[in-house]
Parts: C-alpha cells; sequence; structure tokens
C-alpha cells in the first residue's frame, strides 16, 4: 500500500522533546528528522497553556527551525482561551478571556490553529477568521459551532454526547462541514465511541491526531507537562489524579491500530493536505500489516 506522507497537526513533542520547553532550534530539527522516519513529513508544533512570556519564546525558536525545516508547517496553540470547566491538564493560572486584545498578546503569523472555547468568545473568533487562522473548538462545553472550522480531539475535553441538551461532541458528529480530530490510540477513546465517531463524520473531514506528549517514545517515565507532573505506566501518561495529559503513540501507530480493527481509511491521510492546502512531498510505502516498509521525501529514500 502506498499512501502520502502523514501530516501531524496535533503533537507536543516526542523522543524527549517538548516544544514548550525546547531551547534549541537544532533539537527541533532533530526530532523533525526523527519523525520523517515514521512518515510524518509535516507537523505543526502544538504549544500547550503557557504564560504569554513562555508562549512568544517558544514561537521564536520553533519559527528559526522552521526556517531550514519546512517539514514544520506552523504552530497549533492549544491553550490560553479554553473553559476551565473542561481543563484536562492545562493550567487555569494563565488562562485569558477570548478577546482580539489578549490575542494580539501572544499573535504571530506562524500560529495557523487556535483550539478554544466558542462559547466564552468576546471578539476573537471574527477576529481570527479574518486573519485566515484555523479556529478549532476544544476544552471547551458550547455546541455553537458555527464559527469554527474544526474539533479538537473530539469527545475528549469537551462536553459529551447529550440527548437532552446541546454538546460540542455532538454538534461535532452532525456537522458535516467541519474537520474534526480523533485521537484514535486505543487509551483515549472505546472501540464504540470510535465507531460511532467514523459512522458520523464524512470520511473526508476526519483528522487523525496524536496529541503525543515530549514522554513519546523516550526513556522517561515521569515528566513535568503543562506544570503538572505527568506519569507513564508503559501504557498510558496520566497526571496524579488520574487525569490523561496525551497520548504516547505517534501517528504511524495509531494507523496500525485502527487498520487492525478495520476502521482505517486511506482519505484520513489525504484530509489534512485538503485542510491545510498543502502540496505532498513524499510518500509511505506500507507492508500488509501496515508497518512503514519505506519513507520517500522529496525523492529521496530516508527509510
Amino acid at each position: 500500500m502506498k499512501t502520502p506522507l502523514i501530516i501531524e497537526q496535533h503533537i507536543h513533542g516526542a523522543f524527549g522533546i517538548d516544544f514548550n520547553k525546547v531551547s534549541e532550534p537544532n533539537d527541533i530539527l532533530a526530532l523533525a528528522d526523527k519523525l520523517l522516519r515514521c512518515g510524518i513529513g509535516g507537523f505543526f508544533p502544538t504549544l500547550v497553556t503557557d504564560s504569554v512570556e513562555n508562549i512568544k519564546r517558544q514561537i521564536s525558536i520553533i519559527k528559526q527551525a522552521a526556517k531550514s525545516c519546512p517539514r514544520i508547517l506552523g504552530i497549533h496553540l492549544e491553550g490560553i482561551f479554553i473553559n476551565s470547566k473542561k481543563k484536562g491538564i492545562h493550567n487555569p493560572e494563565h488562562f485569558m478571556a477570548l478577546s482580539s486584545e489578549n490575542y494580539k498578546l501572544i499573535e504571530d503569523d506562524f500560529i495557523k490553529i487556535v483550539t478554544l472555547a466558542p462559547e466564552l468568545d468576546e471578539g476573537l473568533l471574527d477576529y481570527l477568521r479574518t486573519k485566515g487562522v484555523k479556529i478549532q473548538a476544544g476544552h471547551c462545553i458550547g455546541g455553537d459551532l458555527s464559527k469554527v472550522n474544526g474539533t479538537t480531539h473530539t469527545f475528549n475535553a469537551m462536553s459529551g454526547v447529550n440527548h437532552r441538551a446541546e454538546s460540542t461532541t455532538l454538534s461535532a458528529l452532525i456537522n458535516d462541514n467541519i474537520y474534526s480530530e480523533i485521537i484514535a490510540d486505543g487509551i483515549h477513546i472505546n472501540d464504540d465511541a470510535l465507531k460511532l465517531f467514523f459512522k458520523s463524520k464524512p470520511k473526508n473531514k476526519v483528522l487523525l491526531v496524536s496529541d503525543a506528549l515530549p514522554i513519546t517514545y523516550s526513556d522517561l517515565t515521569e515528566t513535568v507537562f503543562a506544570d503538572s507532573k505527568i506519569y507513564y505506566d508503559g501504557k498510558k501518561a496520566t497526571s496524579k489524579d488520574g487525569t490523561i495529559a496525551g497520548s504516547t503513540t505517534l501517528l504511524d501507530k495509531v494507523i496500525k491500530i485502527l487498520a487492525n480493527k478495520g476502521m482505517f481509511d486511506v482519505q484520513y491521510i489525504e484530509n489534512p493536505y485538503n485542510y491545510h492546502n498543502i502540496t505532498p512531498c513524499g510518500e509511505i510505502i506500507w507492508d500488509k500489516n501496515w508497518n512503514i516498509s519505506q519513507v520517500i521525501y522529496n525523492g529521496q529514500e530516508i527509510l
């Protein structure tokens, strides 16, 4: 089986590299090379909730790395503008009102995706739309998705399916016009919920994401992420109180997991290219068991 390279739009790090903490562009470039060997031909470094000062610093470092690596496609800002009722692992001390004035404190043209809580909007959504930034509903409870382009890790950290009231998840499932992320790592969502998702969403609106943590594919068993101590037990990464902090599996393995369950469609790899208007720059050759046997980038065999 041959497919385009994978585009990852929601990844906080891997191999011990944390996009919120990394201080050297070269460390990001080294990570980009490791990701390419996993079939990831483009990615959006995702910044978790942090102080304005730290976010601005990390944006600058990521942009420096991107100057010599076109596979770094832009920044996904997840946090600051979310709902404390669905904060997950995020630190609410850094949350800000959803206004254009607050966004301008960290605004940068390399921010391509912003995850936020639409129900708390104070003018930010209209501002982001004028800037061409992808708006995704996440860490939220509202059901009005009329001004968003997509939803972030659908089901997780949002109001769930409710037969008596409007909810974010329900709106995402019945809205054929927006894209929806899904973390299909076998940890974040059970199989019945996955089946509901894939039956509800048009195939061309599904966005597979890893939401991978820095601890992914590293020797770390614990780390500090989003100002919280995170513990990895070999299967999942959680805070001390058991809150899942993110995934510890990259997308090549997620694809294999889905394929083994009979839930995978090649269309899912193609969708991020359409969502972000990206031109494919390579391909993956998969074996019959959905293991990567070859990676080709710009005509060069990488693996």
